[in-house]
Formats: C-alpha cells, structure tokens, sequence
C-alpha cells in the first residue's frame, strides 16, 4: 500500500514509499483510510522529540487521526462490523494515518458522527480527545468557571472553547485580529487579539488556562490565574506526571522534573499549579463526543484539504504557519484540494 512513513529522524526524514498492509490482530480492525489530518504531533514524532519515550522504529507510517471505513474485524472484535463508518486516534507506537490502510485496536475506534462527512471526522479525533481529557478529566470544569484557551483559532483552541462553553464556563481565548470574529462565534466570552494587547494586563481570576503557544506566554499566563488555579500546556516543559503516564523508568521522571522545575517553582510562588499535558486515545470518549458533534454542540474548524499524494506539502502548511484557522486535512478522495 502507498504510505508516508518516517525513514528516520529529522526535518526530512518523511518519504512516500509502498509498504505491506498491516497484519490484523484479534482486537484490531483493518480501516480503509479515506482522510488523515495533520497535528503538530507529527511534526514532534518526526524530529524524534519524543523518541526516549515512544520507541518508534524507523521507517514507520506517520499520522495520528483517521477516519475511514472498516474492511476486517479481528476474531475478538465487538460493537465494530466491515462497512462501518469511523473515525480514530491511534494509540501511540501503533500511529499510521497517512497511509491507505491501518489497523488499530477496537478501543480505540468510534463510530463516525452522522453529521460529518469522512473528512470531517479526520480533522476531529486528536483535538477534541485533548479538549475532553484537559476540561472534563484533568480540570474538571464546572459552570460559571473561568477558562482561557490560548490560540483560539487553532486545532485545540477552536474545539475547546466549544467544549468549554458546552461545559458552562466563561471563556477567554487569544488569537489575532484575523480571526477575531471566527473565535467569537465559536462561543468566547472575551477575545484578546494578541497582536496588539497583552493578556496578562487584561485578565486575572482564572480557574484553567489551556496553554498551546509555552516559553513566555505560559509564565505569564500562570499570573491570570486565581489561588490554586490550574495553568495546563501541551507544548512542554513534560513533567514528572508524563513520564509516570508513559510508564518510563524513573530517571526520565528525574529529566522530566528538572525540565520543568522553573515553571513548577514560578507556580508555586504564586500559589497555582501546572501540569504537562499528552492525550491518550480513546474511543468511548470518541462515542461521547461524537454526540456532542451530531447534537450541533461542536464542529469541526477546517482550514483547508490536501489530497493524499500532497501530504508532505500539507505538513510543510502546517509547519510553516500558513494555516489560517483549524485543521488542515489530508484526503483519499481525488480532486478534494
């Protein structure tokens, strides 16, 4: 099958190559790729930023959302038949979206939502999986709270302001003056366009804020926050809570703390919290969200599609910062540029 696959570790390490369908196990069922789409975890996964944690062995397929039809059930396969619909994020080592096949275990496929087209629901596993552990699990966010979501137009930003009004909560997102009035209308409360005013002089009280952007903008957002607030980041620094997630040997949890001891210790001084953030997959959180997108609670943001064979320029879109707002999606589909 025509896959791209990472054939080592690096900026140009991706290749388009043709590789053997994937070996079906008991559990796993055999998904018909009709879109992938493309999330900065793949740019991580590619450069290895991760590769003491998650041992992939190059070449390896790339991608981390699917969502396509199923043409083989594994012999313990439940809930799942050929010919479902569905969508999915892969469990980690066990990646491969951009391929024409992959098989992945039954826990952690769902059906597709009803009101998305295929390529909809490839734009949506990975986001909204991140959205639903950080506001529901980790943060518990409860109506009448206070939650900022930083680069609102963004993947994440865009579905978790949706979520978190769904939630109840007052929402505060950043984002530029281009797309101001996107995150408006995805339900934000207060809209600070970062080009020209400085958060941090603006807001203050927080219960959560959802930090994607890190460095600088994460410090200052741990001052918004009220006592015993929660700053969250997906972009690092990885505390000892990850490396104790992934089941990594202890002195990785020692790397883990030292990474992040000068955010943990400015936190602390202010009397709030931070905590590191990496998904899980998880497909009866898929079911549940998938509810939520066919009751019209959520959509998808979309910024643009890429057929399959183009891939390698839709990462280059994402990596370069051309997208404008949401997912860029990659399509099976022909003459859906």
């Amino acid at each position: 099958m025509k896959a791209f696959v990472v054939e080592k570790y690096g900026k140009d390490g991706v290749r388009a190559a043709d590789v053997p369908e994937p070996t079906v196990g008991d559990r796993d069922v055999l998904i018909s790729v009709s879109a992938a789409s493309i999330n900065p975890l793949d740019k991580m996964v590619r450069n290895g930023e991760f590769k003491q944690l998650l041992k992939y062995k190059p070449p390896f397929v790339l991608g981390h959302d699917v969502a396509g039809v199923v043409t083989r059930v594994g012999s313990a396969v439940h809930g799942l038949e050929v010919g479902d619909e569905v969508y999915a994020r892969p469990r980690d080592l066990r990646i491969g979206g951009f391929a024409e096949f992959i098989a992945i275990d039954m826990d952690d496929v769902a059906p597709k939502p009803d009101s998305l087209t295929l390529q909809e629901a490839a734009a949506v596993p990975l986001v909204a999986l991140a959205a639903w552990q950080i506001l529901v699990d980790r943060a518990r966010v409860q109506p009448g709270q206070k939650v900022l979501i930083h680069a609102g137009a963004g993947g994440l930003g865009s579905t978790a302001i949706q979520l978190a009004k769904h939630l109840g909560a007052t929402v505060a997102t950043t984002t530029s003056t281009a797309t101001e009035k996107l995150v408006g209308s995805l339900g934000a409360d207060i809209v600070v366009d970062y080009t020209k005013e400085d958060f941090s002089k603006m807001l203050s009280g927080y219960d959560l804020v959802l930090d994607s952007v890190g460095g600088a903008n994460l410090e200052k957002s741990l001052t918004v926050l009220k006592p015993g607030g929660l700053a969250i980041s997906v972009v690092g620094p990885p505390d000892p809570g990850f490396a104790k997630q992934l089941g990594a040997p202890s002195f990785l949890g020692l790397v883990m703390s030292m990474l992040s001891r000068k955010v943990r210790k400015q936190a602390k001084a202010l009397g709030v919290r931070y905590q590191f953030f990496f998904m899980q997959a998880d497909g009866s959180q898929l079911r549940k969200l998938g509810a939520l997108y066919d009751s019209g609670k959520l959509h998808p943001v979309i910024d643009s599609t890429f057929p399959f064979d183009r891939t390698l320029e839709a990462m280059a879109y994402v990596e370069q910062g051309r997208t404008k707002a949401g997912k860029v999606v990659v399509s099976m589909v022909p003459d859906n540029d």
